[in-house]
């Protein structure tokens, strides 16, 4: 028998990978409430028959735009289904980057007996509003990385898009959301831009580190067995990813560790999943930068090393007492507390360590958690044994 095959489908952790695809759409967008309320003004009319919306969203990659427009789409659908009737469409113009492209896909989601050739771009566009009119359907159409197209077509198709009713008796076929990297409101003619109009403009911000725990929480909640992946865990992908501010890469460090725990055979992800990973993406500390620490950083440093190659964090009480340790181990007499917080704000400032404030795991009160979601702990550690030992 092969047994080695019974590791397949085992689901130590991982139960669903598809919540660890960029490509998933979750069941409620985290991390941009305040930004779908903005949306949600923007079409705020969409609900009254013969009317139209539009929007563009702006931001940089892995800020959420293809996320929060599809989700969007499909809580409208849901919303106005005893009002109206949403018929949502996702086009990608990176791979469909022409007009005919752009239509052909159009036309095919909503009759896939259309034919392939033969029409006009001005037929094709008639044709879909024709049969957007039989159904009684109201149309949304997200056109994402539109830039692609229009750097390519100009805003041709965009303009014809937006007269679709002109000449018409009925009004209110198409609504339109543009999703791009860049300002392409700039790069349009006037007479396109005043149709969209200025403020219909929502530009994404980064991620911030908690945001990034969040998301990385809701994948894991609904990829992983309970209690697999900790809170610890989640806030040092959190961490690790913060500086991109990109929801890929705090997805993908979650696939990571995830994939490298069931490999090892773990029943739970540990730091050390995660931390290859991101030190393989990250930052490196350079040793010169251990040699430039004095002797009480360099054992602040090695004391928090020796936790966190076990443990996801560490709090700053358990670390001074930790560095105690260590002096009796060296035979040096420990420096006081203050001067080992500011100790600890220099390996904080050299990047050697990340901390936040959070709620002490005994008594009340608040505490610092000491964590270093770029670096792997046990290397480090070897690294500052051989400089104290000189």
């Amino acid at each position: 028998m092969a047994e080695y095959l019974n590791r397949i489908g085992a689901g130590l952790i991982l139960l669903d990978a598809a919540p660890l695809s960029y490509d998933w759409v979750p069941p409620n967008v985290v991390g941009r409430e305040e930004d779908q309320e903005h949306l949600a003004a923007m079409f705020a009319s969409i609900a009254t028959p013969g009317m139209s919306c539009r929007a563009v969203i702006t931001g940089n990659v892995g800020s959420g735009k293809t996320v929060l427009s599809r989700a969007f789409a499909d809580d409208l659908t849901r919303h106005l289904s005893g009002v109206r009737a949403i018929q949502s469409i996702h086009v990608n113009c990176r791979n469909h980057p022409t007009t005919s492209q752009v239509l052909q896909r159009i036309a095919k989601a909503l009759d896939d007996r259309h034919p392939d050739r033969g029409f006009s771009a001005s037929e094709v566009i008639q044709g879909i509003r024709r049969n957007l009119r039989t159904h009684n359907q109201h149309m949304l159409l997200i056109l994402d990385e539109v830039d692609h197209l229009m750097r390519r077509e100009g805003g041709d198709l965009l303009y014809q898009l937006l007269r679709i009713d002109e000449g018409r008796d009925e009004a209110g076929t198409l609504s339109l959301i543009l999703i791009s990297q860049e300002q392409v409101l700039d790069q349009l003619e006037g007479a396109v831009i005043s149709r969209f109009g200025r403020s219909n403009h929502l530009a994404l911000k980064p991620y911030s580190e908690t945001q990034l725990a969040a998301i990385a929480s809701q994948r894991a909640v609904l990829a992983t067995r309970t209690g697999s992946v900790s809170e610890e865990i989640l806030t040092l992908i959190g961490q690790a990813s913060a500086d991109t501010g990109d929801a890929r890469v705090a997805i993908e460090l979650l696939e990571a560790a995830v994939m490298r725990a069931e490999k090892g055979g773990f029943q739970e992800v540990a730091a050390s999943h995660v931390q290859r990973d991101a030190v393989a993406r990250g930052r490196v500390v350079e040793p010169s930068v251990v040699d430039e620490l004095n002797q009480h950083e360099q054992m602040i440093l090695l004391a928090i090393c020796r936790r966190l190659r076990r443990d996801p964090e560490v709090t700053s009480g358990d670390a001074e007492r930790l560095y105690h340790v260590v002096c009796e181990e060296y035979e040096v007499k420990p420096r006081g507390h203050t001067t080992f917080w500011k100790y600890l704000k220099i390996l904080e400032t050299r990047s050697l360590m990340e901390s936040r404030t959070g709620t002490a795991s005994a008594g009340r009160g608040r505490t610092q958690h000491i964590t270093m979601p770029n670096s792997l702990p046990g290397q480090l550690e070897n690294r500052l044994e051989h400089a104290l030992k000189q």
